[in-house]
């Protein structure tokens, strides 16, 4: 049988037969039936500010017209011949969310660094759409995190937000009481992550599937719990405050700072003198500075996440969390360690995830067990999954993905959410594998051959 026929794509086959016109109004009726039992108690109400109080006002003309709306649609696409199934893979082909990794990654990778890069300087950027992409970039340098763990290594991981945790608890902890500045707390919050995802290793070396991510989210919880409950040590549900902001080669980018030190701008205010004279003070100091320096950091850690994830999946470990990731049996028949190879893949990616709990505490200048709930980690997991499992660039998609959507709807906060979830299930409807779906192997038997 060839390829595409067992693909079930044959081009011989005959194209699907449009519905009867009975059975298409029962399947519109029964769609639309069903959008109106949603619709009923989602948008069929509202409350609205009156004097003295609030009151409860009905919008069933909306719940018609989206019941009336789905009603067409679905008898629309039933009538159509040879349009039952939405074939929407070339659309999304064509604008390029749907390339592999090796076709896309050639321009498109270098394209969206170039565009981070020089995005704080574009006429457009204002705080606003700077602290957006910071946001974004968070998220990024997370689930390139948990693509080592997920995506390559094949582990169900639903607790990795505890390492965000570790990690922006213990800059904290070590700037607030060891007067430790941000670069000198970076290395050992992603030591200590590292060392919290070796202690999840050893639990779970025998499990796999559903039960690895049973033992993993109860992970994330017991560290979420501890941090909420241990007042003495992490604040409790008040968390921790006045954590200090990362600085410049020592010097903060603030308008004051505290006696006998010198802030970044009056460092380099006699050097920029000749700059004063020919645009003005507005080239002086100003709060956007300490944004944009937060973005530029994050920007370079995400970078070299990228760049570090790249380079050791071509290493023999890399190629080991591969091969643990298709077949466990095989890869214990190979020689190869799984019990190494589940605790590195686990030790390295809490480890970038350490490092991006300590930006976001030094971003934020306060963390709280509130910050680390579960359903960070399924945000994580869902911008690993929608973006592709082991493509780095699916990542970068699925997080502008599922981070912009939400913040652009927010002038419909009611709906922001309903829109949220719809938007993940037609993209997991047409694109199964991920926006950016195909894995590129790490070594060819025949390189020139592709």
């Amino acid at each position: 049988m060839s390829a595409p026929a067992r693909a079930g794509a044959s081009p011989d086959a005959p194209p699907a037969r449009a519905l009867p016109v009975a059975a298409a109004l029962r399947e519109a009726g029964l769609a639309a039936f069903v959008m109106a039992v949603l619709a009923f108690p989602l948008i069929g109400f509202v409350l609205t500010d009156v004097s003295g109080g609030v009151t409860l006002r009905t919008r069933f003309e909306w719940v018609a017209l989206a019941s009336a709306i789905v009603f067409a649609g679905r008898l629309a696409l039933a009538l159509a011949p040879g349009r039952v199934a939405i074939p929407l893979a070339p659309a999304f082909s064509a604008a390029g969310l749907a390339l592999s990794r090796s076709e896309a990654g050639r321009w498109i990778g270098p394209a969206l660094a170039g565009f981070a890069l020089v995005l704080p300087l574009m006429p457009f950027a204002d705080r606003y759409i700077v602290d957006l992409g910071t946001s974004v970039l968070i998220y990024v340098m997370l689930g390139w995190g948990l693509n080592i763990v997920v995506g390559l290594a094949g582990l169900l991981d639903l607790g990795y937000v505890a390492f965000y945790a570790v990690g922006a608890y213990s800059f904290a902890l070590l700037a607030l009481h060891f007067d430790l500045t941000f670069w000198q707390c970076l290395p050992l919050a992603g030591v200590f992550a590292a060392f919290f995802g070796v202690i999840l290793g050893f639990p779970v070396l025998r499990l796999r599937g559903d039960y690895l991510a049973i033992v993993t989210l109860g992970f994330g919880e017991i560290i979420r719990m501890v941090l909420l409950n241990w007042q003495e040590f992490t604040g409790g549900p008040n968390g921790l405050s006045s954590i200090p902001r990362p600085t410049f080669l020592g010097a903060p980018l603030a308008r004051s700072a505290p006696e006998g030190t010198t802030t970044f701008h009056e460092f380099v205010a006699p050097l920029m003198e000749p700059v004063y004279a020919i645009f003005g003070e507005e080239w002086g100091f100003s709060p956007m500075h300490r944004i944009v320096w937060l973005y530029y950091i994050i920007l370079v850690l995400a970078l070299v996440t990228n760049f570090f994830t790249l380079r050791i999946r071509n290493l023999p470990v890399g190629r080991a969390w591969e091969a643990l990731r298709e077949d466990e049996i095989a890869c214990r028949s190979l020689g190869i360690n799984p019990t190494n190879t589940k605790l590195s893949a686990f030790a390295i990616g809490a480890m970038f995830a350490g490092f991006a709990g300590s930006f976001f505490a030094a971003r934020q200048g306060f963390v709280s067990p509130e910050s680390f709930t579960y359903i960070e980690s399924a945000v994580i997991l869902a911008i690993v999954v929608l973006g592709g499992m082991g493509s780095q660039l699916g990542v970068v998609v699925a997080a502008a993905f599922l981070i912009l959507i939400p913040e652009f709807g927010r002038d419909f906060a009611q709906y922001r959410m309903l829109i949220f979830g719809l938007a993940m299930v037609l993209v997991m409807i047409w694109r199964p594998q991920g926006l950016v779906s195909g894995r590129e192997p790490s070594v060819r038997l025949h390189p020139e051959a592709r």
